[in-house]
């Protein structure tokens, strides 16, 4: 397969792009490859700029629940942008999508809308800090909640290759009341809280982790994080960037039955446009300004392209038989590709639409697992399936997608070709 052009277009990238790219993960830098340009897309394929096709697993990090380029998200979408793009003034649309959300999302009653997921995470932060006059943040190692710099403590996906867990340029100052935990480990966190329980202002979670490959939260973990955030005044915050619209059309807090204090999400809920979202219970979020004194604002929040697109994917997968449709899709795929692979040294690891193939067939209930996996294998494999036109998330630490276009045509060969692989390498 060639990729001349691609080749070409990512050597100019670079010289105007910090590493040609701007997110880093892109770059395949880990996976000693370059990256492919993307011409178009469509349903579960991408097109390259040297006409290469590939069927696509990462679907714009999970974006694309519906497949790229639906046609009735693209012709609301021209009508939208017919009227204008942006206006710095409100909108019917951005109500309409927050009541279509509230009405979804079992904890939220009230919401703001925000330009990205790092945004979303960061004003969830600032408003629980404020509520609970507390300063320090648990989260979880592996578990990635954006670039904020206060964030940035043993994060998983990109960050993960740095040699570092965090990035340079944030002082120590911005870290130190954040705590990073294991995942899935009670004995630690209830340590945590009885020695730093009357400081401890919020915990977010991934409720099911997408940023190190999927590791759900076991059930009692969560259940027990809830009591100890109650027991001790601090909000539990779930972070359903990824699993908001995904695990359902309620979110992972639907699926285990846990309302969180807070919730943010983006990705989905934006149709293919930047986005990002927070919200929780009427008496939290009134402390936002302008009702209250913890302020956030931005130019683009609410845009219309945005809102539009969000609207009419949410209100598709409200549609009679969606989610039994991804699921049939999903849990084909999982059991004909477990057939596969078993006694190959790779695990499957999935929960609803999403997954991962770790390398490794150690138990995996958390970073440190996954850390253990084989990562030049998983090099390996990802330039194997690429070269046979599929197209999976580029990181052993990451999460991929099926969508309501794939085919069952799509997962057979992708199924193949897993096979195929995993024999030569």
């Amino acid at each position: 397969m060639q990729r001349i052009l691609s080749q070409r277009a990512y050597k100019e990238a670079c010289a105007y792009i910090p590493g040609g790219v701007n997110s880093p993960v892109r770059a395949l830098k880990s996976l000693g490859c370059t990256p492919f340009f993307v011409k178009n897309a469509k349903g579960a394929v991408l097109t390259d700029i040297d006409e290469n096709r590939y069927i696509d697993y990462c679907m714009s990090w999970g974006v694309f629940i519906l497949g790229h380029s639906r046609s009735n998200i693209n012709q609301a979408v021209k009508k939208a942008i017919s009227r204008g793009t942006s206006y710095g003034i409100p909108t019917l649309v951005e109500s309409e999508l927050a009541k279509i959300i509230i009405g979804a999302v079992p904890s939220i009653e009230k919401l703001r809308f925000v330009n990205s997921g790092t945004e979303a995470v960061m004003s969830a932060i600032r408003l629980a800090r404020a509520f609970t006059d507390k300063n320090t943040i648990v989260k979880f190692d592996g578990c990635y909640h954006g670039h904020a710099d206060h964030l940035l403590v043993s994060a998983g996906s990109g960050v993960t290759q740095l040699k570092q867990s965090s990035s340079t340029g944030v002082p120590s100052d911005f870290t130190r009341h954040t705590l990073s935990l294991p995942y899935n480990d009670l004995v630690t966190v209830e340590k945590v809280f009885r020695e730093h329980g009357n400081d401890i202002a919020a915990v977010i979670i991934e409720p099911i982790a997408a940023n190190m490959g999927v590791i759900p939260a076991e059930i009692n973990f969560l259940k027990k994080l809830k009591e100890l955030t109650n027991k001790y005044n601090a909000l539990l915050i779930f972070d359903e960037v990824i699993t908001g619209f995904r695990m359902g059309y309620g979110g992972a807090q639907h699926h285990y039955g846990i309302n969180p204090d807070l919730t943010t999400l983006g990705k989905i809920i934006g149709g293919g446009f930047p986005v990002g979202a927070y919200g929780g219970s009427k008496r939290i979020m009134e402390l936002i300004a302008p009702d209250g004194p913890v302020y956030q604002a931005g130019t683009l929040s609410g845009n219309p392209i945005a809102m539009t697109a969000g609207i009419h994917t949410l209100k598709t997968l409200q549609e009679p038989g969606t989610y039994e449709k991804l699921s049939a899709l999903s849990n084909y795929f999982y059991e004909n590709l477990n057939h596969e692979i078993s006694n190959r040294g790779v695990q499957l690891k999935h929960s609803a639409s999403m997954f991962t193939l770790f390398f490794g067939e150690h138990i995996i209930m958390n970073y440190e697992d996954v850390k253990k996996c084989d990562q030049k294998r998983f090099a390996l494999f990802f330039k194997t399936m690429l070269n046979k036109e599929i197209y999976i998330s580029p990181s052993q630490f990451e999460a991929n997608f099926i969508s309501l276009s794939h085919t069952r045509n799509e997962l057979d060969y992708t199924i193949e070709a897993i096979k195929s692989a995993l024999k030569k390498i």
